[in-house]
């Protein structure tokens, strides 16, 4: 039996996951992640006037609590309103204002779930932590330990996952790794759950009308600075309203008229200046990363074929991967791939296997 502390923010894959861990036999405590103060729930739903869900509120809260309760299982609410305000919501603007395209996702898993959650867990002397995650783990005979793409490849996210540590895998525990969505909703179902039909959550918890730009002006108090849409020559083609309302390959909202297509190709937040061109232009064969982070193996000694995913929906792509220094990898994919976005994760895989990933340069 092992005793397992539980993310369960209230929506169906947690719960589910807590159950199958009890129905197993072992010590489940349920905890859900304070992440935003009442106050920043507040301006979040209201700035959202009704275009999408935020995550962790009160409701949530509740939804958690009926299920633990249903299970005779205890139920804690840890605040992590500051960490998360620093380690996710900061790095998400700060990055935004850079010309980059950052995925919080990764940050609130890196920081809150597989750091801040695990810690919370060793001091209630839990020897394990578990979430919805569909992605699964595996021990090599050596004792390594592998993180491995969900058997739903629909819900798969191990994209999301790569930046965790031998320790963290060692530790942690994906109970619907093997299992379907549907499979999940059934058994949610089966035992009444209070969110058994809950909608998943699609968008950043922090912004879920989808309006980054509007959350960035917001949170900072300041609104965009204008500057100067360019072609590829550098010859000034009309006015923007702010970088971080742009993204590489966004080709809708731009207001520029031509004879053909315009896309964004480059963001220079020294210059304030957005960089248009053809779709042809934003197709490349290689990219660079640093802030890596290798699972499956110490280190890339010679090139390595692997299969490459730029962002989360991204099918991936046949490439060859260089170690070129201790906190750089370079991939050089077989064909050029539309896009590569600065900010953005670059992912690896051998089949199912994630062998590691970090952050586009």
């Amino acid at each position: 039996m092992k005793k397992v502390l539980t993310a369960m923010s209230g929506g169906v894959d947690s719960s589910v996951a807590a159950y199958l861990l009890r129905a197993e036999g072992h010590d489940v405590i349920g905890a859900m992640m304070k992440l935003f103060t009442d106050e920043a729930i507040g301006e979040i739903l209201d700035a959202s006037k009704g275009g999408g869900r935020a995550c962790c509120t009160l409701s949530d809260a509740d939804d958690a609590r009926a299920v633990a309760n249903r299970m005779s299982i205890p139920f804690y609410v840890f605040n992590f309103t500051e960490t998360f305000a620093g380690a996710v919501m900061e790095r998400f603007v700060s990055e935004y204002q850079a010309g980059r395209t950052p995925n919080p996702c990764i940050d609130c898993n890196r920081y809150m779930k597989f750091e801040k959650f695990l810690h919370r867990a060793t001091e209630l002397e839990c020897g394990y932590i578990a979430t919805g995650h569909y992605a699964r783990i595996s021990q090599e005979s050596g004792g390594r330990f592998l993180l491995q793409k969900g058997a739903d490849s629909t819900k798969d996210q191990s994209y999301v996952l790569y930046s965790m540590t031998q320790e963290q895998l060692s530790r942690t525990i994906f109970p619907l790794g093997g299992l379907e969505k549907e499979t999940v909703r059934k058994i949610a179902e089966q035992q009444n759950f209070v969110n058994a039909k809950k909608r998943d959550s699609q968008d950043i918890c922090f912004a879920p009308d989808g309006d980054y730009a509007g959350f960035i002006a917001r949170h900072t108090g300041k609104p965009p600075q204008k500057g100067s849409f360019i072609n590829q020559h550098g010859k000034i083609l009309g006015e923007h309203t702010g970088i971080i309302n742009y993204t590489i390959g966004q080709r809708k909202g731009l207001g520029l008229t031509a004879p053909h297509p315009l896309f964004v190709t480059a963001i220079d937040p020294a210059a304030n200046t957005v960089t248009v061109g053809e779709s042809a232009d934003l197709f490349t064969k290689t990219l660079t990363a640093h802030d890596i982070n290798l699972i499956a193996v110490d280190k890339i000694s010679t090139p390595l074929r692997v299969q490459a995913k730029i962002r989360y929906a991204h099918a991936p792509q046949d490439a060859t991967l260089h170690q070129t220094a201790e906190d750089r990898l370079l991939v050089e994919f077989a064909a050029p791939q539309r896009a590569i976005t600065p900010g953005q994760a670059v992912v690896l895989y051998d089949g199912d296997i994630v062998i590691g990933g970090g952050t586009i340069m």
